[in-house]
């Protein structure tokens, strides 16, 4: 019988995309530098295990605060208790350029907007979108619906 390490997985069911793994170690080595397969197989297998790790303690950390989701916070603190404190600045700071980037995105950006929206304008939204719904699922041209409703 396999190990369960991961709620519901087997152990060996759980990994990283091995192309995107090896593009990344290949990035960070010099372009003389060769890495045998067995060694490139080994990394992934010890980036697993690691994030494996820093999960188990950030759950830890969350279940100690009492919360239910596991936050950004409670990985760094994770971070610090596991001994790798010294990269707690560098990591914060890749989840702050992160949280730019998807800042910047369409998705986020949809619902920045809405935010923005006063309760009518949102209300008006919400009717207008269920309108048109309504009108996919009845076969009709939405457009042709709205200038017969005087809309």
């Amino acid at each position: 019988m396999e190990p369960m390490d991961i709620v519901g997985k087997i152990k060996e069911d759980v990994s990283l995309p091995k192309a995107t793994m090896f593009k990344i170690i290949k990035e960070m080595l010099p372009p003389d530098v060769r890495v045998a397969r067995d060694a490139q197989d080994l990394l992934v297998e010890c980036c697993v295990e690691f994030i494996n790790l820093i999960s188990s303690e950030s759950n830890e950390v969350c279940s100690r605060e009492e919360k239910r989701t596991i936050a950004p916070e409670h990985v760094l603190k994770a971070l610090e208790v596991l001994g790798f404190g010294e990269y707690i600045e560098e990591v914060y700071a890749a989840y702050e350029h992160h949280k730019l980037e998807t800042l910047d995105s369409p998705k986020a950006g949809k619902w920045s907007t809405s935010a923005e929206m006063t309760e009518e304008e949102a209300l008006a939204e919400q009717q207008r979108m269920f309108a048109e719904a309504r009108a996919r699922m009845n076969g009709t041209n939405f457009a042709k619906q709205s200038e017969s409703d005087g809309n």
